[in-house]
Formats: C-alpha cells, sequence, structure tokens
C-alpha cells in the first residue's frame, strides 16, 4: 500500500512538472502560427529586391559585407544578418520566410512568404507626382497587396479557403511608410514642413492596407511604427548643426525625431479605430521607436559602444559617408554596434527589437502570447 501511494505521489508530480513546462514553454514550439506573411520595405526585406535587381550591376544590400554575420554572404537582406522578421520566425518555430517574388507564380509558400521589397514606400508614387510634382519611381503598398491577393488566390482559391488560411495565419505589416519621408529628406533643398502635410495620407494608407487584410481574412496583424530617424546616422550626417539645442541629450537630431513620433502618434490612433471597426481580429502596435531608443539611452546595458555610429561605411564621425560594398571599412565586431549601414541595423539590433515585440515590452500585446 506505502509503495503504491509513494508511486502515485511520484506521477502526480511528474504530471504536475510536465504541466508546468507546457504553461511555461515557448509559445512558437506549440505551433500558434502555421504562416506569417509580411508586407514592407529594405527593414522586412528578404530578397525581393535582389531578384528584382540581378541582371543590374550588384549593389546593396546584395555584395559583401552584406549578410557576413549569420549567413557568411549576402542574401538580400539589408544587414550584416537577420532582421526583426526572421527573429519573428524563429521564435514561432517557423522557417525563415522566403521572398516572394522569384516563386509569386509557382511557389505554394506552406510556410508564408515575404512581400517586403526594398525602397518601397507606402502612398503610391502618383500621389507625390499630382500633388508635389515629384517623381518617385519606387515599388509601393499597392503592388506588394497586389501579389498576395495573386499568390493566395493561387494556393487557397475562394473566399473560404483564403479565410481559413489567413485566420491560422500571421500577418506582418511593415514596417512601411519610412520611404515616403526617406526619400523626401534626402534631398536638403526640400522643405521639411512638406512631408508633415502628408503624414496623415501615409498613416491612412496603411490603415487601408490593413483593413484590406482583415477583409481577406487575417485575424492577427501586427503593424509596426516608425524608428527615430533623428538617430540614424545618414541623417546626423547630413542634417549636421553647429546649435546645440537641434540635439537631445542622447545625440540625436530633435526635429526628426519629433516627426517620427508625430507618424507613430496618428498610427496608433488608426490602429485604434481598426480595432474598434475589428473586434474579432488581433491587431498589435509593435513599438520599434521605443525598441531602437534603448540602445541609445542605455547602449552599455544592451552590449553597445557607439550607439550613433555605423558599423559599415566610411570614416565620418558617424562612421558613414559612403556605400557599404566591398571597399567600405567594417568594424570588427557588429554585435557592438546598433547601426550596420547608414540607414539600417545590425543583426544584434534587430534581435532586441524583435525580442521587445515578441515579449511584449514594445508591443501593446506581447506577440507570443497572441494565441
Amino acid at each position: 500500500m506505502g509503495s503504491s501511494n509513494r508511486h502515485c505521489s511520484i506521477s502526480l508530480a511528474v504530471i504536475f512538472v510536465f504541466a508546468v513546462l507546457l504553461l511555461n514553454a515557448d509559445i512558437g514550439s506549440c505551433g500558434c502560427f502555421k504562416r506569417i506573411f509580411s508586407f514592407g520595405d529594405s527593414i522586412t526585406d528578404t530578397g525581393n529586391f535582389a531578384y528584382i535587381s540581378r541582371n543590374s550591376p550588384p549593389g546593396p544590400p546584395s555584395v559583401p559585407p552584406y549578410g557576413e554575420t549569420y549567413f557568411h554572404r549576402p542574401t538580400g537582406r539589408a544587414s550584416d544578418g537577420r532582421l526583426i522578421i526572421d527573429f519573428y520566425a524563429q521564435a514561432l518555430g517557423l522557417p525563415l520566410l522566403p521572398p516572394s517574388i522569384p516563386k509569386e507564380k509557382t511557389g505554394k509558400f506552406p510556410t508564408g512568404a515575404n512581400f517586403a521589397v526594398f525602397g518601397s514606400i507606402a502612398l503610391n508614387p502618383k500621389f507625390f507626382k499630382s500633388r508635389y510634382n515629384f517623381n518617385l519611381s519606387r515599388g509601393c503598398l499597392d503592388d506588394q497587396l497586389a501579389s498576395f491577393k495573386r499568390v493566395l488566390a493561387r494556393i487557397a482559391p475562394g473566399d473560404a479557403a483564403t479565410k481559413s488560411l489567413l485566420s491560422q495565419s500571421l500577418v506582418v505589416f511593415g514596417e512601411i511608410g519610412g520611404n515616403d519621408y526617406n526619400f523626401w529628406f534626402f534631398d536638403r533643398r526640400r522643405s521639411r514642413d512638406t512631408a508633415q502635410e502628408y503624414i496623415p495620407d501615409v498613416v491612412a494608407r496603411i490603415g487601408a492596407g490593413v483593413q484590406e487584410v482583415i477583409k481577406l481574412g487575417a485575424k492577427t496583424v501586427l503593424v509596426p511604427g516608425n524608428f527615430p530617424i533623428g538617430c540614424v546616422p545618414v541623417y546626423l550626417r547630413d542634417y549636421k548643426s553647429n546649435t546645440s539645442t537641434d540635439y537631445d541629450q542622447f545625440g540625436c537630431l530633435r526635429w526628426f525625431n519629433t516627426f517620427s513620433q508625430m507618424h507613430n502618434r496618428l498610427l496608433k490612433q488608426e490602429i485604434s479605430m481598426l480595432k474598434s471597426q475589428n473586434p474579432g481580429v488581433k491587431i498589435i502596435y509593435g513599438d520599434y521607436y521605443g525598441a531602437f531608443m534603448e540602445f541609445v539611452k542605455n547602449p552599455l546595458r544592451n552590449g553597445i559602444d557607439k550607439p550613433l555610429v555605423a558599423c559599415c561605411g566610411g570614416n565620418g564621425p558617424y562612421g558613414t559617408g559612403h556605400e557599404c560594398n566591398r571597399k567600405a571599412k567594417v568594424c570588427p565586431n557588429p554585435s557592438r554596434f546598433a547601426n550596420w549601414d547608414q540607414i539600417h541595423m545590425t543583426e544584434k539590433a534587430y534581435n532586441v527589437i524583435a525580442n521587445g515585440v515578441l515579449n511584449g515590452r514594445y508591443a501593446d500585446t506581447p506577440l507570443l502570447h497572441t494565441c
């Protein structure tokens, strides 16, 4: 009798421990989502631009030292290694997302696909031509969504099949919109105030795009905000000022960070409206601004030596001045830097940002807790 009770106690203890382990396991191992579909620009592109431009003279991000840290070769990612979307996929127990364009007409995409394209904008280029006579020959969100719909029509034909497939998928909607401002600001002859005028248009296009994928059947959508562009090396270089009040206490340009915050504030309002209109859908705001500022405010805590200096390219005060390519000067240890080239971040930075969203510090709902 005593032996039986002892065996029973041991069995209960084993069951209890097993239950605790299950409750605390990484949700990714439980098959939280069957697929990820993503949209965006160079922050997210895993090879679409490289494929599109394969017949052109090779340049960033298709040349060394891009990709040197993780892949040990260029993969079309604008970083030394993995991007935020790669860390999302790995945390959720899925393979790294393939770029969609190479196999748009034939791929089955069993675990999802990445529609993001380096240099893409949120607004249609016609917007800038008609309103500001600004020629912006770039891919845009319209193109990505059209491609997405073509793929869905092929791999899940019919409304019911599409809705079923998307209900089991995570949609990562960006970051998108940053280039709508970058391409304007990169020419200093243009008025900075003009870009403020069309922030509502950029945000409205993002919101309309999110509503579009929800209408198709998406049930979980992550919508990231913009980064603090006043801390980005290319801005620090091109808008260098001798006026100390142009900078905050961390060395970032005040005006441009205020601009990014304005975009993010309107985007959060747009997401709140989308949530009220779609009560059965989980729409998550990803605070990429706050996550990046962690490197700026507490660099040593995050293992970063110089948060405002780019690892690759040039010898200027911010480590930039030339393209990041085979001839560029590259830091010996990218993991000690937050910035990779003039605009994009290192794998180290992207990893920390992704963790902040996955675990909830920089997301209004932790991505790993959405199942």
